[in-house]
Formats: C-alpha cells, structure tokens, sequence
C-alpha cells in the first residue's frame, strides 16, 4: 500500500489574544498542520496494545506521524467537539472577558454538567472552565446560544473546520452528544489540537488546569470545575487536552504531554475502559523515539 507524505510546513509564531479584545486571524495566514508520513515510511511501526478503532500520534515539533491506525474515518468524537465549539465562541465573543446571559435551551441539556441556571451571566472564560474541565454540555449550548443564534453557531463550527483544514469533520452540535452526521477524524483531531495550542493558547491553559474554583457574583453562584481527564494527575508532562464518551463514540481521549521540549498529541477514538491507557502507550512509545523534520525524496514540495 502506497504511503502517502505531507510537507511539514514552517510553524507561525503563536497567536497572543488580548484579554479585553481577540480577533482570530485572516484564514490565509493560518498554519494548517500537515503532517509527514516519512517516519511511518522508514520505520514502520511497533505492535502496541490499543483498543481505540482508531489511533494517532503526533510529534508536533518534528511534524511526523509516529503511529496511526484507521486515522482518516469519520468518527463520534463526544466531547472531543468542544475545542472546536471553544474557538468558535472565542471567535464571536471577542474577548474572554465577555459576558454570556444563560439561555434555558443550555440548561435543559443532558450530562455531563458545569451546572449552570437559566439567566447566570458568566464570561466566556468562566464556560471555558466549565466546558473543559466538567465536560460540561450545558456549558457548550451556553457558548453556543449566548453569543449569537444556535443555528449560525453550528455553521460557524463547521466553517470553522473547513477553514484550518479539517477534510472529514461536521458538526451537529456544539457538545459532542451523539446526532446523525456528526463526526470527526483521528487526524482532523491531532490537527485541531495543534492548532488550539498556536492560535488560542489561553485556551490550551484552561484544559491543562486539574482543579478551578468561580467565586459568585452577583449574577451567578460559584462554581468549582474539576477535570475529568486523569493523565494530568497520572502522566509525567501531561498537559491536556480533552476526555470524552457517548455510546455512539465509545472512550475517546485526546491527549498532550512535553518533556524535554518535545510536543506529541495522541488521539484514541472508540475505546471504552481503554482510552485513557491507549493514550498513555501511545504517549510512551512516542517519547522513546526521536523523529526529526523530513526532508529528501518522501517529501513533496509546497504548492
């Protein structure tokens, strides 16, 4: 079977938001992350125990592949959705500091739960707590209804997807719930984390956070997020990103770790009871190897 190689791209320099304004960037100028094969190609890969129906790993500094499995089919990806639906509403807010007012289609969602009530005024960051670390749906319809109609939301998320590149995502809701047609790729996954963690890197701090306490204000109660994701308590280097389950996903992990200033990103989808441990022999097999930059015959020169 052909092997097929993509250019690895120069990296941009990260995009620094402003906490009173943020404007993401022209579409022209993003880095759409492409990934080599040309590890794969010259090395092949170990036989690991992964449960996921579909894995990938990712070295971000030297843009390889180090191991995949089925990375290109459209997939549940439950509560993985949200880090799209998190720089959209960043996108339409402007600011992390805006205030959402609590619509009660958010809270008449299903679990998990950040437990908001209808007519609370969070800012944005405060959801962003709530929808990284609880997994919280009712924060993600918040976002998602707060800021401007639902419906131009969803077409937000998935223009969104086409704009950085994403070739097998559509999204139906802003939470990750099971609904016909939703759907993400492993690869589209690791090229979404790779891009929150250079376009919105307040955004990436959030997730990595383990435990956060909201005081209460005068519009809303306090809340107390804690983070469903164990590797950030359990894998040295961990640094995020998202858990998530639903029955039509199974487990999924999206996962990030650096050590020695290396960045590898791990996705497992499907792999119920399974998903946290996938990500973590991905994560260990990536950091036993040493991929460098591809350049000579595998790699194909930029359009």
């Amino acid at each position: 079977m052909a092997t097929t190689v993509y250019v690895a791209r120069t990296r941009t320099p990260s995009f620094e938001f402003s906490l009173q304004s943020a404007k993401a960037p022209a579409a022209k100028s993003f880095d759409h992350f492409d990934f080599s094969n040309y590890w794969l190609a010259t090395h092949g890969q170990p036989n690991l125990a992964i449960h996921g129906q579909a894995a990938y790993l990712v070295d971000l500094d030297a843009r390889q592949v180090l191991w995949q499995r089925d990375p290109e089919t459209s997939r549940a990806p439950a509560s993985l959705t949200k880090l799209i639906t998190a720089m959209v509403a960043i996108d339409d807010a402007g600011s992390l500091d805006h205030t959402v007012v609590v619509t009660k289609e958010a809270t008449q969602i299903v679990p998990s739960l950040m437990g908001v009530t209808t007519g609370e005024q969070l800012t944005v960051r405060d959801l962003l707590y709530g929808l990284f670390l609880d997994s919280g749906n009712d924060a993600a319809e918040a976002l998602a209804t707060g800021i401007v109609p639902r419906d131009r939301f969803i077409r937000q998320m998935n223009q969104k997807a086409k704009s950085i590149g994403l070739t097998a995502s559509h999204f139906v809701t802003p939470s990750g719930l099971d609904a016909p047609g939703h759907g993400m790729s492993a690869h589209d996954l690791a090229h979404t984390a790779a891009y929150l963690d250079a376009y919105y890197p307040q955004v990436a701090a959030i997730a990595a956070t383990r435990d956060f306490a909201i005081p209460a204000t005068a519009t809303h109660k306090a809340f107390y997020p804690h983070n469903l994701n164990r590797l950030l308590w359990t894998y040295p280097g961990a640094t995020g990103l998202k858990t998530g389950l639903t029955d039509n996903a199974g487990g999924c992990m999206l996962a990030t770790a650096t050590r020695n200033g290396r960045h590898l990103v791990a996705v497992v989808l499907n792999a119920t009871l399974h998903s946290t441990d996938d990500a973590t022999a991905l994560l260990n097999y990536g950091f036993s190897v040493h991929p460098t930059r591809a350049f000579g015959p595998w790699v194909t020169s930029p359009n």
